[in-house]
């Protein structure tokens, strides 16, 4: 197959899979997010590869142009990012894209993923869940990301830079404080972590910056209608009393922890 997309390890270097050890060993080109974090993967299972190459988000749009003419010739190339499954939240993804609109055999050989292992370590009741990638920097947006999560029927699985992961969990604190969530740390490796409690619990625990990579788990939120009930009565009766909605919606929202943006829409929906 000219295109092979392979998981790798995320923190254990054991966990490969043979199949991808197989494909390591037979490519033309290895595609690399960081050739030197796969030479140590190479290294650790004796597989000595013909070539490396980097592809990352910074250079894939050029590479693509570059690898389309050898993979159409039928060289074998295997696409590896630094850990899991290149294309999920790592480059890899347009390469990918790429090479099935010029008709270029893919095939992807699955393995470790942060999301499912962090999932399953968090303990919480899982039917589907939502993966959103790495959180936002701006506090407006995290704000607004956590008011919505409030009312999702599903978990939601998030990945934080350690530094940033106290800001997180304080904004998630203050928006939804009995939500119960995992902070899973250093999935698979040495180190391993993974704390359960509510929000206001583990904001408590991660007051500072941590070490090592960070995978957040929440729980499925609530269903809105019986709690916004009330909110909204107490926003209508504001709005009658010379209130403007949107002033309405932020002080009931800030006194009743509703999520602004369901209250606003809710009370819009239920105005005369």
């Amino acid at each position: 197959m000219p295109l092979a997309v392979c998981a790798t390890p995320i923190g254990n270097l054991a966990d490969v899979t043979l199949r991808v050890l197989d494909e390591l060993r037979s490519a033309d080109v290895v595609l690399c997010e960081d050739t030197r974090r796969t030479q140590v993967l190479l290294d650790r299972h004796g597989i000595r590869a013909r070539r490396l190459v980097s592809l990352h988000r910074h250079n894939e749009r050029r590479r693509v142009s570059e690898l389309l003419p050898p993979l159409l010739t039928g060289e074998r190339h295997a696409l590896v990012s630094d850990a899991g499954l290149p294309g999920v939240n790592d480059p890899g993804g347009r390469l990918v894209v790429a090479a099935l609109d010029a008709g270029v055999p893919v095939t992807v050989l699955p393995g470790p993923s942060a999301v499912e292992t962090a999932l399953v370590a968090s303990g919480l009741e899982v039917v589907g869940y939502r993966f959103l990638g790495y959180l936002p920097r701006r506090e407006a947006e995290l704000v607004l990301l956590w008011e919505e999560a409030r009312t999702w029927p599903y978990a939601a699985v998030a990945f934080e830079s350690p530094r940033r992961l106290p800001r997180a969990l304080a904004t998630l604190a203050r928006i939804d404080p009995a939500r119960p969530i995992a902070v899973c740390r250093e999935l698979t490796k040495r180190f391993e972590e993974v704390v359960r409690g509510t929000a206001l619990e583990l904001a408590g625990r991660f007051d500072g910056p941590v070490r090592g990579e960070v995978t957040l788990v929440l729980s499925p939120g609530q269903a809105v209608d019986a709690e916004l009930s009330e909110a909204v009565a107490s926003v209508r009766r504001l709005v009658a009393a010379g209130a403007s909605r949107r002033e309405a919606v932020d002080v009931v929202a800030g006194l009743a922890h509703a999520p602004r943006n369901a209250l606003y829409r809710a009370s819009l929906d239920r105005a005369d």
